[in-house]
């Protein structure tokens, strides 16, 4: 399973920005090992964002997005202290979810 995300969340004048690493390998199933073997596909599908429990942003990703993607993204609201939770689900079937809270 990929590792940790990486958090960030702040606000500013009403408006919360949220950056987001994601540590994924996003093999897209085209290049071969050493031995001339398929590397399995396997990448990032749904991405979804949320602030304290409504959803901000849903996203669809394929094997096209880069090795651990970077993702950065604004929406209005959000206060220090508020919970901002991203998650995502792969085309293996595995997931990860993070918290962190804004500053």
């Amino acid at each position: 399973m990929a590792g940790p995300m990486r958090i960030r969340a702040a606000t500013a004048d009403g408006v919360t920005e949220v950056r987001v690493l994601m540590s994924h390998p996003m093999e897209t199933g085209q290049r071969k090992d050493g031995s001339g073997n398929p590397i399995p596909a396997h990448y990032i599908t749904e991405l979804t964002a949320k602030h304290n429990d409504k959803t901000v942003l849903n996203a669809e990703m394929g094997p096209s997005v880069s090795t651990n993607p970077y993702l950065s993204f604004k929406f209005k609201g959000g206060a220090s202290g508020d919970t901002v939770e991203v998650s995502w689900k792969d085309n293996k079937g595995e997931s990860r979810t993070d918290k962190v809270q804004i500053r």
